[in-house]
């Protein structure tokens, strides 16, 4: 079985803004694989399924961003999800819009909602796909930034790294995480 989480904050405020890009991720492959991602579960919004004979588990944590991992950690032990078969998708400042780049671990990078689910998995040893949202520009606090909405030119960027990461967690599931590294980082 396998867990595949995408980070955002939950509510209508925040759809359409960088730091939800992993819930954006998790909403176009529960769109390919018809899995209805409604179940309310260990504080989370679930789906489970089956894609190309594998079980797996679409989240989208509730607990807003920072706290992401008071919702995996009661999800993957309940499950008996081992961390090599967790997935994490989230926004990533230090690349552009439409950018993605994939780990199959590592620390969180001053990401806090990873900074979070390390904390509560006790591991940086689980796969994590990161959708580029551009740089903050200089006048910006970094909350203000993530939390805003891309101008109507970068709306096709955005969508692209949404559809890459889809791409590319797939890619994970089917060929594995050395494969979806080599397709997809640096494009």
């Amino acid at each position: 079985m396998k867990l595949i989480a995408g980070l955002g904050n939950p509510g209508d405020k925040y759809r359409g803004t960088r730091h939800n890009m992993g819930f954006g991720v998790i909403e176009e492959l529960a769109d390919r694989w018809n899995i209805p991602v409604k179940n309310k579960e260990m504080k989370g919004l679930v789906g489970k399924g089956i894609y190309r004979g594998e079980k797996v588990i679409l989240v989208k944590p509730q607990t807003f961003m920072n706290n992401s991992g008071e919702c995996l950690r009661p999800l993957v032990m309940y499950y008996g999800i081992a961390a090599e078969d967790i997935i994490v998708v989230y926004d990533d400042v230090n690349l552009e819009p439409g950018h993605i780049r994939i780990r199959a671990k590592g620390s969180a990078g001053g990401h806090n909602g990873m900074k979070s689910i390390i904390a509560h998995l006790g591991t940086e040893e689980f796969a994590r796909v990161r959708i580029g949202v551009g740089e903050k520009p200089e006048h910006f606090d970094l909350a203000d930034w993530v939390l805003s909405r891309f101008p109507r030119d970068l709306e096709d960027d955005a969508r692209r790294g949404i559809e890459n990461g889809a791409r590319a967690v797939e890619t994970i599931l089917g060929e594995g995480i050395a494969a979806a590294m080599n397709l997809f980082n640096g494009i």
